[in-house]
């Protein structure tokens, strides 16, 4: 079957809700989204797209906390948007694990591209760090860059990262996502 769903995925931490450096969420009753996600992400509803969350949780493998406590978060952070997340996947895994489902490694995304028929050329991947850029860029994606958490000190630390867009908030990034779905037709 060819793949015809446009979609975007997006980090969580930082990109969605509010993250605290060096701080690993386990607390739903701490999931607090940034002001623009609401009226950000039922604009591209109504464009048509279908929403994805792919993290990397290596709190889970350092032992800090367990995939029912992050279940929890993101079935808080569920509950607060306005529109439905098709699917939340993430990598439990620590760094030094060296595993292909860890952001930039593509295999949670592919997968996800294979289950759900989407055509990586009409889609997106928002999030605030490089491996959600080089995640977003090895599938084929365009790649969203926001500057709410760790976006600005990763386009300093990483001055070859070149984004398809950088984003002060979701709600640039809906802008732009919304602009080069009009040009793709």
């Amino acid at each position: 079957m060819q793949n015809t769903v446009k979609a975007v995925f997006f980090d969580r931490d930082g990109t969605l809700i509010h993250e605290k450096p060096g701080v690993y969420l386990s607390d739903p009753d701490k999931v607090v989204l940034y002001a623009p996600v609401p009226a950000a992400l039922k604009r591209l509803q109504k464009a048509g797209f279908l929403f994805f969350i792919v993290s990397n949780q290596s709190g889970i493998g350092r032992g800090y906390f367990t995939e029912k406590e992050v279940n929890a978060v993101h079935a808080r952070l569920q509950s607060l948007l306005p529109v439905p997340i098709k699917e939340i996947v993430f990598c439990p895994h620590a760094p030094q694990e060296n595993c292909a489902c860890r952001k930039p490694g593509t295999l949670l995304g592919r997968r996800l591209i294979e289950k759900y028929h989407i055509d990586p050329a009409h889609s997106f991947m928002v999030g605030d760090k490089k491996a959600d850029v080089l995640f977003g860029r090895a599938l084929g994606m365009k790649s969203v860059l926001v500057t709410t958490a760790n976006g600005k000190k990763h386009l300093q630390k990483y001055p070859d990262l070149k984004p398809d867009c950088t984003a002060k908030d979701m709600a640039a990034a809906a802008r732009y996502i919304l602009r080069e779905d009009k040009t793709h037709g």
